[in-house]
């Protein structure tokens, strides 16, 4: 089979397209013939060598992928030979053939097409993950969006208007800022302005009940300072690179919650109700994904480099059929 390889670790240039030979499938998973896949900041990582953890080399990248069941594991009770499927996994998707485990997966609803079904899980998984568990937005309160124009954080735009919060996009371009109005942000913040903290103050002079951070980098501090006494900040993720510092009195004075987001801490009944309310949403037609770029399986390196420098705007795909 066709698949993407990353023979050694470096930038996103150092993937190539390969003939390699199709995944073994063990016990509890199954086999999906690859539609479409999505590219996420963690596949940058891994191709870096940056991650939380190493993926041995030369591996394929990937972790997100949308298209059809071909073949079932004795113990893969659940899906069958047929089945429309997305589903993440920490790698192996960028490739026309990826083996999963059952729990990784979810069907497709019908009317829902490939590209939207590889676009929506992780990043609207994440975002919506950290707005009702975490952050615990909901009506009437504001809530502020760094890196509004990438994958979660515009999904944490979409999710947040749904949830009925005021939303302030925080984003680096014009064309970003326009793309989270255009899914109802109601205030929008350039955060390369000279004074971010005061561009914010202006724009939420009463303070943000919550901030969903998922770049890091300079903007993390004037958004913490953005919050009112008892808010919530939910840091996601460094996409821009930079692990801030921040200063612990601004934690004392402001009583604020500063949350480090990871999945496995969810409660399971919080994490099964939220899965279930997001799958309705995605089924219902309420929430959409934004694609920014579709990109072929040979061009994978050019797609990766779009998101490495953070020039995505919503989520960018790969097409493998």
């Amino acid at each position: 089979m066709k698949a993407v390889v990353c023979p050694e670790y470096g930038p996103p240039e150092v993937v190539r397209i390969d003939d390699v030979p199709p995944p073994t499938l063990s016990a509890g998973q199954v086999r999906v013939r690859v539609h479409v896949a999505a590219v996420n900041f963690p596949d940058v990582l891994f191709i870096a060598d940056r991650y939380q953890v190493s993926v041995p080399v030369p591996f394929v990248p990937g972790s997100e992928f949308a298209g059809v069941v071909t073949e079932v594991a004795d113990a893969a009770a659940g899906f069958a030979v047929g089945d429309r499927v997305s589903g993440a996994a920490l790698y192996g998707a960028f490739a026309e053939e990826v083996v999963a485990p059952i729990h990784g997966l979810t069907r497709i609803p019908d009317g829902v097409d490939d590209r939207t079904a590889a676009a929506y899980g992780v990043a609207h998984g994440t975002a919506y993950h950290a707005l009702r568990s975490a952050a615990q937005v909901g009506p009437g309160q504001n809530l502020v969006v760094l890196g509004a124009g990438g994958g979660v954080g515009l999904a944490s735009v979409q999710l947040g208007v749904l949830l009925g919060a005021t939303v302030t996009a925080v984003a680096s371009s014009e064309e970003k800022l326009s793309t989270a109005a255009s899914y109802g942000a109601a205030h929008l913040v350039n955060h390369r302005c000279p004074d971010l903290r005061g561009a914010l103050r202006d724009v939420v002079p009463d303070g943000a009940h919550a901030v969903i951070d998922p770049v890091g980098g300079d903007a993390s501090e004037p958004a913490l300072r953005s919050l009112r006494p008892g808010g919530r900040f939910v840091t996601v993720g460094f996409a821009s690179g930079v692990i801030p510092r921040i200063p612990l009195n601004l934690v004392l004075i402001k009583g604020a919650h500063v949350i480090g987001f990871q999945l496995r801490d969810i409660p399971a009944d919080e994490f099964d109700r939220n899965r279930t309310e997001l799958a309705e949403l995605l089924a219902g037609g309420q929430v959409v994904p934004h694609v920014g770029a579709v990109y072929r399986l040979e061009d994978t390196a050019q797609a990766l480099r779009l998101v490495a420098d953070g020039k995505a705007v919503g989520k960018v795909l790969i097409d493998v059929g």
